[in-house]
């Protein structure tokens, strides 16, 4: 192989597309992330002028995770089949619209219907993501974009609390579904016109050889037969665990973290919306260490299967022994830093679990196995909510909720650590 074609020695103009290709996608994964924060925001004020029980607001806050969950097999498939140029496109779109009429919604049905087309539309962007980068970055630079544009499920968040808070206290809560809706119409534009695949946009053969050096060779695309093949192998059900752990986990901040602060610590709306944000900023710089951390591990000779898989594990049990002492703490700040922390680990595993799964497949198979284990997160972000408000609905405490959360991701833990790193070889 010659030194053009070794990893790190893509030409200029490929990084360049590279890069900025990460920054479209960190920049959709942001506004992602704070629409599906809209309705945790204004959860307290939508919720007495809609006249809705925790329950009833359980039920919206995870309404979206379910549409989004039964729609990542298909969505996965067609990914690897069209690319992500059109579903990301397209699904952008639509989770725009959904947004934006959200702000119109009159009654708790409608709202339903509303926040299940988010979820349609949300559903191709972590599996259309993930293909992107697979398609643009060799194998053992994956886990730093990977890491990056996993960050965003965590930067968005963190921005969203004093963002939207703003928005809502100055508009109303209205004003800030519609705003946001506009927003995501704009990147859905920005990355319609700007992605192709390495392939479509005339880059050097040998830097298209140094992106596919090292991989899985695959013996067909994606069909009902090899859906089912995949179901047949452990590993696969050990990715959808472990990512229902830590979706679960990392869920039940956003979700619920800000009425937590309000019913329980008894903070104002005005500092719930900083406080709220501190611990997914932790979770941002957790996600972009974590795949940064896989890939210097890979470059040092670790397997990167392996180096994604010990970070992925370690990772998920911090995140839950920080996730258990949270709701002992005796000060609000303390809350504050322990959920910190846990976001950190949590987020960091996140980035490197997406990166596993990016990892065990062969580029033509990508999107597929990656949105199989994203119907484990997608259950988890689900449950998340709903358990947690009728938690509380009939507890009248958070605390229980937060221990079911730690179990949960001490399970995800134990379920990746069951991965095989040749479990898909032969596909």
């Amino acid at each position: 192989m010659s030194d053009a074609v070794l990893p790190g020695r893509l030409s200029p103009r490929t990084r360049r597309r590279q890069w900025t290709m990460v920054a479209l996608l960190i920049l959709a994964g942001v506004v992602n992330y704070v629409d599906r924060s809209t309705l945790a925001i204004g959860n307290h004020t939508i919720a007495a002028e809609m006249h809705l029980s925790p329950g009833e607001m359980g039920a919206l806050l995870s309404a979206f995770a379910w549409s989004y969950a039964l729609c990542q097999l298909p969505v996965g498939a067609i990914t690897d089949r069209v690319g992500p140029h059109v579903m990301l496109t397209a699904g952008m779109t639509l989770w725009s619209i959904a947004q934006i009429v959200s702000g119109a919604v009159a009654n708790f049905g409608q709202f339903l219907v509303a926040r299940a087309g988010l979820g349609i539309g949300e559903s191709p962007m972590f599996t259309a993501g993930a293909r992107a980068s697979v398609n643009w970055f060799p194998l053992r630079e994956r886990g730093t974009p990977l890491g990056l544009f996993n960050a965003a499920s965590s930067l968005g968040p963190a921005v969203a609390p004093p963002l939207l808070t703003a928005l809502m206290l100055a508009y109303g809560w209205r004003v800030m579904f519609v705003t946001m809706g506009a927003a995501g119409l704009a990147v859905a534009l920005a990355w319609g016109l700007y992605y192709r695949d390495p392939a479509d946009v005339g880059i050097p053969r040998e830097d298209l050889q140094a992106i596919n050096s090292g991989e899985i060779e695959a013996q067909a695309q994606a069909s009902g037969r090899t859906w089912a093949h995949l179901f047949t192998v452990p590993t696969t059900w050990a990715l959808i665990g472990g990512l229902f752990g830590i979706v679960y986990i990392t869920w039940l901040n956003v979700a619920w973290l800000p009425d937590y602060l309000e019913s329980e610590r008894h903070v104002g709306v005005a500092e719930t919306g900083l406080l709220a944000a501190v611990p997914q900023f932790a979770g941002f710089l957790g996600g972009a260490l974590g795949g940064f951390a896989s890939d210097r591990l890979a470059r040092r000779g670790i397997d990167p299967i392996d180096s994604r898989r010990y970070l992925t594990v370690g990772g998920l049990v911090l995140c839950a022994l920080f996730t258990a002492a949270a709701p002992f703490s005796p000060t609000t700040w303390g809350v504050v830093t322990l959920l910190s922390l846990s976001m950190f680990f949590g987020y960091g595993a996140g980035s490197c679990s997406w990166a596993l799964g990016a990892s065990l497949t062969p580029p033509r198979l990508v999107a597929t196995i990656e949105s199989i284990q994203n119907i484990g997160g997608s259950i988890g972000g689900a449950l998340a909510p709903l358990v947690t408000g009728l938690i509380v609905e009939h507890l009248h405490s958070f605390t229980p909720a937060f221990l079911v959360a730690t179990v949960a991701a001490l399970a995800g833990s134990a379920s990746y650590w069951m991965v095989k790193r040749d479990a898909y070889a032969g596909l």
